[in-house]
């Protein structure tokens, strides 16, 4: 199947906004060791960060490559772009490795490696982006049964974790924090698609902003985007980052394959052999990514000699004989 206009447009707005935001950890991360060696360092609670320069390099590289990212969902599916989010942690790695000294191991070379096959199989079997003319029909798609049962289960999914779990086991069970991200991610990525389609029609001639539904659209975004930041910096700030990312990586990602799944239906026009290519490629992402995740911090410590590998040493010593 060949790669069509829109779809080639969507890979290089996803894979360039994966290279701005994997560069932008590592500028920044620069930015707050240079304000942590003059003033207190933000994990202390300083903001000495917001007066180095190239801390604000970091944040505009940051969000030049979201934009990017909001842009690619206006061309390409949603099964396109979301697992090619990946990527960021590939470039974000190497230039660690180069730049900030963190040494890369070999483990986390092949990690690499996985995603960067995984995302091919991906680009080269993903389904073709259906032709939308107006806000209009993305709302019909929005408010078909379907789509409206799978967000009617994700907001009542989201208030129970909120309201009764969240303050008794949130600060226990990461599972709480991320499920909240993760479900509410997906319905900001199909409003965020449905946002990105009426700016791509309004600057063709076509203005979208006249129909109410854009700006539903709008809120959505707004809203989603709000409760998961609030939710992401709790499961931040109470869990190791290092477990935090990979599964909030694949809850996300597999919850926005759905949801994209049901409302603009995706896999209607591709036979059962792309559908499993494409599956495979994402399990191949998430191997490469728990991979690296996992092995990211291998090195740092001298490593310790397993007993299954120690003989134990027989010769009787003087105290033994004496006791």
């Amino acid at each position: 199947m060949g790669i069509s206009t829109d779809n080639i447009r969507g890979l290089v707005l996803a894979v360039s906004s994966s290279v701005f935001i994997g560069s932008s950890f590592i500028v920044k991360k620069q930015g707050l060791k240079k304000a942590g060696a003059t003033g207190t360092r933000a994990g202390q609670g300083g903001y000495s960060y917001l007066y180095e320069p190239w801390w604000w390099v970091g944040m505009i590289t940051m969000i030049v490559g979201e934009i990017a990212n909001f842009a690619a969902y206006a061309y390409a599916p949603a099964i396109l772009v979301t697992p090619l989010g990946a990527l960021s942690i590939i470039f974000s790695a190497v230039l660690a490795h180069f730049i900030l000294k963190e040494k890369l191991h070999i483990f986390g070379v092949l990690g690499c490696a996985l995603c960067v096959v995984g995302s091919t199989t991906i680009v080269l079997h993903a389904p073709q982006e259906k032709k939308i003319e107006s806000v209009k029909e993305v709302w019909h798609l929005a408010t078909e049964p379907g789509f409206l049962v799978y967000t009617c289960l994700t907001v009542i999914v989201v208030a129970i974790l909120i309201f009764r779990y969240a303050p008794r086991y949130g600060l226990t069970h990461m599972i709480v924090y991320v499920g909240i991200c993760s479900l509410m991610g997906s319905l900001t990525v199909m409003s965020v698609k449905a946002l990105g389609i009426g700016l791509k029609l309004t600057f063709e001639g076509m203005n979208q902003f006249k129909y109410f539904e854009t700006w539903v659209f709008t809120v959505v975004v707004i809203f989603c985007c709000l409760l998961q930041v609030n939710y992401l910096n709790k499961a931040l700030d109470t869990f190791n980052t290092a477990v935090i990312s990979p599964i909030y990586y694949v809850m996300f990602t597999t919850f926005t394959i759905i949801a994209s799944m049901i409302m603009f239906k995706d896999w209607d026009s591709q036979e059962a052999s792309d559908i499993a290519t494409e599956l495979c490629g994402f399990v191949t992402i998430l191997s490469g990514t728990f991979l690296l995740h996992k092995t990211k911090d291998m090195g740092k410590s001298p490593s310790v000699r397993s007993p299954v590998f120690t003989s134990p040493d027989l010769t009787p010593t003087p105290d033994s004989n004496t006791r």
